[in-house]
């Protein structure tokens, strides 16, 4: 379980670390299991945003019951998975993901969501490690972002840049299996990754159930925006009960 202290720097820096590490077990299925899921789809070479429409194994990582005990105490008992996402940063031509929002991108209203970030690599400077800034999620907005259609970026959206003090970034250095968990709201980004070693990151992305997946907002920001259509994700509830009575958690693949 999370310590006190780790709490509370959850709430004043929007991240924290916790000391749980998954297995070396855990970490070869999981790169095995991303390995096979490039054969079949290259095109995720860089990011696979809905990892669960194309290989339900990944579920079984997040039901880790230890990672939801500790998220439970941040945002409740009360959680679902919305979303689970592969972040692969090949080794010498890994791209950059711009200072953004998560939420920037979501359809959940109200906006409310804990990330898992996991390192399955050793994450360093070198090979392009998340960087978060920290207390940037504090006045619970979204920020202005602006459109940039860069193909060395794995996002096209990028917060404004007068919105974030860049030296105040903190690199988010971890070992293969450690992970960490931010809120929703806060800036984060990470550098290309041109070292000889891969950066994968897989997240999981959970919400308490008092928000509400809104398929209808996902359709409609689709059409306003292009990109990734949303609304078909597949919600699991992963523990305690659906509080707000409006999730659907039929299974979509």
């Amino acid at each position: 379980m999370l310590t006190a202290e780790q709490i509370t720097e959850y709430r004043e820096k929007g991240y924290v670390v916790p000391d749980y590490r998954l297995s070396d077990e855990v970490l070869k299925d999981i790169r095995e299991a991303h390995t096979q899921l490039l054969a079949h789809h290259p095109e995720f070479r860089d990011n696979c945003s809905a990892l669960l429409s194309h290989d339900l194994r990944f579920l079984n990582y997040a039901r880790d019951a230890k990672i939801l005990d500790m998220v439970s105490q941040l945002i409740g008992p009360d959680i679902a998975l919305w979303n689970m996402s592969f972040f692969a940063k090949p080794a010498l031509n890994g791209k950059k993901t711009p200072m953004h929002q998560d939420g920037e991108y979501w359809p959940i209203v109200p906006l409310a969501t804990c990330t898992v970030w996991i390192a399955i690599d050793e994450a360093t400077v070198e090979n392009g490690c998340l960087r978060y800034i920290p207390g940037s999620h504090k006045q619970n907005r979204l920020m202005a972002h602006e459109v940039k259609d860069d193909p060395n970026y794995t996002l096209n959206r990028e917060l404004v840049p007068t919105e974030y003090d860049e030296s105040a970034a903190e690199d988010l250095i971890l070992p293969a299996g450690g992970m960490a968990f931010h809120d929703v709201y806060i800036a984060h980004g990470s550098e290309e990754n041109r070292s000889p070693k891969p950066r994968r990151g897989m997240t999981l992305r959970l919400m308490p159930t008092t928000s509400v997946y809104d398929r209808e907002l996902a359709e409609h920001r689709h059409a306003e925006r292009g990109g990734l259509n949303m609304s078909h994700h597949s919600i699991v509830l992963l523990a305690g009960k659906d509080v707000s009575g409006r999730n659907d958690f039929r299974l979509r693949m």
